[in-house]
């Protein structure tokens, strides 16, 4: 079968901690005792979705579309990647049915943010916020996540011809 009227892909994305005052995620600035090591903002939720997104299409990865060595996207803010992911996804035909995210970290808490996040989410995408779900777990002081080195999320979108 070609002429599938669902498509899915996953992502994943991970940094680092470094120095600074805050994180980003979902486009939310939240307050931490460390940044992230990153060429852009580091946000490592937009950026699994955005790798989901690509998968589904069958279009690489984030960084086939935004390289990471390209001083284009230093500090860029990575909402402006998502809504480049969007209109990719609605040229070839497609619309989001959904897409759930995971974040893995021990701090700093996700919950408090976790409706922001589907918020900006949803707006940069075209969709309801029910259609995004955002969620985090820690790593049981597990691995580098456990040890508080850094943070990682895991996205699964879900494409339906529009």
């Amino acid at each position: 079968m070609t002429n599938l009227d669902v498509r899915i892909g996953q992502g994943y994305d991970v940094h680092a901690f470094g120095d600074g005052d805050h994180v980003v995620l979902g486009g939310v600035r939240i307050a931490h005792d460390c940044g992230v090591l990153a060429h852009s903002d580091g946000d490592v939720v937009i950026h699994a979705l955005c790798d989901a997104l690509l998968g589904a299409l069958a279009l690489g990865d984030i960084g086939v579309h935004f390289p990471p060595g390209d001083a284009r996207w230093r500090d860029a803010d990575s909402r402006l990647f998502l809504r480049h992911c969007a209109g990719l996804v609605a040229e070839r035909g497609w619309r989001l049915g959904n897409a759930d995210v995971t974040v893995v970290c021990e701090r700093p808490k996700v919950s408090p943010h976790a409706a922001a996040m589907r918020a900006n989410l949803a707006a940069d995408l075209g969709v309801s916020v029910d259609e995004i779900s955002v969620k985090a777990t820690t790593s049981e002081r597990l691995g580098f996540t456990g040890r508080g080195e850094g943070l990682a999320a895991m996205a699964v979108a879900l494409l339906v011809r529009a």
